[in-house]
């Protein structure tokens, strides 16, 4: 890995040779990123990468063994009225159950000196003003999200941090999320989003942070992340796949069947592929350049650290995610 480089404040969100450690398991370690305010940006990796590890620490839920983690140049635990200036969702399951939804929020706005009209706002905002009375109590996953989204955006604040936003959305609150998050960015803000649905991240993400085994993989864009994936590979569509891979083998291609009719061959380029099947009358409906989901690159740059996290899993009780 290449060296981390030198940290300095004033950021919206960073984060600076972090390291942490439960009992014998490193939960994050010399792990650097700055997230900028503007886009959105995916923070992904499997169980045990030290995605909420670091999530909690950069909200001071957790302290760093060694490292910083700053908003805007500050430790979080610093801040007069942290709403204000971020606003988190890690736990929608965090209101109290015997509250109602109204009330949960006027609970967290008095306390950040925020006025009681916001609460309105942002319960309009998550669609939830026609349940603002009800328990929270009896709210589905669904409605509890939107509650713990309202919340977030309480104080108005440059930074948001989101974990797994999208669990227990039904399409309409999918699509929901979908604008929010770009509206978010549009507006300047700082959007940090951990997920493991790599289709949304794909279609909502600018930036995109891979951790692995506590230590970063990648800072890149989603466009980037794909490109690299895709490499030189070719997709070819044909009913003769067995015909087709031993004429482009026999050119010095390496080819393998993705599905039915697909073939996908690297090591030729697309002017190649398609001289040599017209040549040995191979019949074919297409060839592309072939484009990796963000699904493909994920798995690709964090098969090394998957393996990590299904043989050490949860130890000493403590969630190292």
């Amino acid at each position: 890995m290449t060296e981390p480089p030198p940290c300095s404040s004033g950021v919206t969100i960073e984060v600076c040779r972090l390291r942490k450690r439960y009992g014998s398991t490193v939960a994050v370690d010399d792990l650097s990123f700055t997230v900028a305010p503007g886009m959105v940006t995916g923070f992904v990796g499997p169980n045990g990468a030290g995605k909420s590890t670091t999530m909690r620490i950069i909200l001071g839920l957790d302290a760093a063994d060694e490292g910083t983690a700053l908003v805007g140049g500050r430790p979080y635990r610093t801040l007069t009225r942290p709403l204000r200036t971020v606003g988190a969702l890690l736990d929608a399951s965090a209101a109290h159950p015997g509250r109602s939804a109204r009330n949960h929020l006027l609970w967290l706005a008095r306390s950040n000196a925020i006025p009681a009209r916001r609460v309105d706002e942002v319960l309009d905002l998550a669609g939830l003003a026609a349940v603002a009375k009800r328990t929270v109590g009896g709210f589905s996953l669904g409605m509890r999200q939107r509650l713990g989204i309202a919340a977030a955006l309480l104080g108005d604040p440059a930074v948001v941090i989101f974990d797994e936003p999208l669990n227990g959305l039904d399409l309409e609150g999918i699509q929901w999320i979908r604008g929010l998050l770009r509206s978010l960015a549009n507006q300047g803000r700082a959007v940090l989003i951990s997920s493991h649905l790599m289709s949304e991240l794909e279609d909502t993400a600018d930036h995109l942070l891979v951790v692995g085994r506590g230590r970063l993989l990648a800072d890149t864009t989603v466009r980037e992340l794909v490109s690299a994936a895709s490499g030189d590979r070719v997709s070819v569509r044909t009913g003769m796949r067995t015909e087709a891979m031993t004429t482009l083998a026999d050119a010095g291609g390496l080819a393998a069947i993705t599905d039915g009719e697909t073939v996908i061959v690297s090591g030729l380029p697309v002017e190649r592929v398609v001289e040599l099947l017209t040549r040995r009358g191979v019949a074919f409906t297409g060839v592309s350049a072939h484009r990796a989901s963000l699904e493909e690159a994920y798995m690709e740059l964090t098969r090394d650290a998957v393996e990590f996290g299904s043989a050490t899993g949860e130890r000493d009780g403590r969630d190292a995610r």
